[in-house]
């Protein structure tokens, strides 16, 4: 690998992933647990894109919302999961340059479009609870159509500087990504130039989109645990708090991963290279994992229909 460490090039026609760097002897052993979670979550969210698809009962604004996170699923755990095997199984590093920005990009606005469903999966929770009598009228399907674009057109605009900026930076001490798959901050580090429109950006963007969601759920869900707790029985207010804790546990496995990862990147020089990478690898595919699994569980129509 030598070879790779100093060079003199501005654009560089491959990078090299070092898959969990000080873990390498693990990586087949790591493999394992990645390559099983992979495919649970391949045939979990597949499963409830088609359950819901065959049975007309469950074509509603929560189940639509609940495909749009299936199919998010499915890409952002897609666009990295199968080069991270090939890193642990046959020691493949090499990624082209343009494959790089491009996972890079699908795996940011993936991760918003991600964050943004959940915010509309909130704002569906809010209205069944809050003014359930009205669920049918304000949550029409041109309306959650609506939101879907907007999520996707969100995310997908927003991510678009991250390719760019990249591409522009000259690269010129190494190639070498200590990381298992073509992150942002990962990459950019490599550069030798000034890069803090990239990290500032890059805040932003965290803050902007991801801290935003987070507050727009937070006060949706504010108003719904007022709402429970003015139910008359205690019966009444477990059973409906009962159909939250689905989505609450969605939320938890997307944001604490997101911002753990994104803050120790920039600050947490103390926190050890290989722990960074390889809780920011789990991300890729533990909510991929989860989702169908909580929702499988929690959700009564989809359960019966398993």
């Amino acid at each position: 690998m030598s070879e790779f460490n100093t060079t003199d090039f501005t654009n560089p026609s491959t990078f090299i992933l070092l898959g969990i760097p000080g873990l390498e002897a693990a990586h087949v052993w790591i493999s394992i647990p990645f390559c099983a979670m992979y495919a649970i979550a391949i045939l979990g969210n597949f499963i409830i894109l088609f359950i819901v698809k065959r049975e007309p009962s469950l074509h509603g604004p929560m189940f639509y919302f609940l495909c749009m996170l299936a199919v998010t699923d499915l890409v952002m755990s897609t666009s990295t999961l199968p080069k991270m095997l090939s890193i642990f199984w046959f020691n493949s590093r090499e990624i082209n340059f343009s494959a790089c920005l491009t996972q890079m990009y699908f795996d940011h606005s993936f991760s918003g479009m991600e964050s943004g469903i959940l915010v509309a999966m909130a704002l569906d929770r809010y209205v069944a609870i809050c003014h359930p009598l009205r669920h049918s009228t304000i949550l029409t399907r041109p309306l959650v159509a609506k939101i879907g674009l907007a999520v996707v057109l969100r995310s997908g605009i927003i991510a678009l500087p991250y390719p760019f900026l990249a591409r522009r930076w000259p690269y010129c001490r190494t190639n070498i990504i200590p990381h298992s798959y073509c992150g942002h901050i990962a990459v950019v580090k490599l550069a030798c130039a000034d890069i803090r429109i990239s990290s500032y950006y890059g805040l932003f963007d965290l803050f902007s989109v991801n801290g935003m969601d987070a507050f727009f759920i937070a006060v949706s869900y504010t108003q719904i645990l007022w709402a429970i707790l003015r139910l008359p029985t205690k019966d009444a207010r477990l059973k409906t708090f009962g159909t939250c804790i689905s989505h609450l546990c969605a939320i938890f496995a997307l944001y604490i991963p997101i911002f753990f990862f994104s803050l120790s990147h920039r600050f947490g020089h103390n926190v050890p290279l290989y722990l960074r990478v390889l809780i920011t690898s789990v991300y890729q595919v533990v909510p991929p994992v989860l989702h169908p699994m909580i929702y499988g569980v929690r959700t009564k129509e989809i359960r019966g229909r398993l």
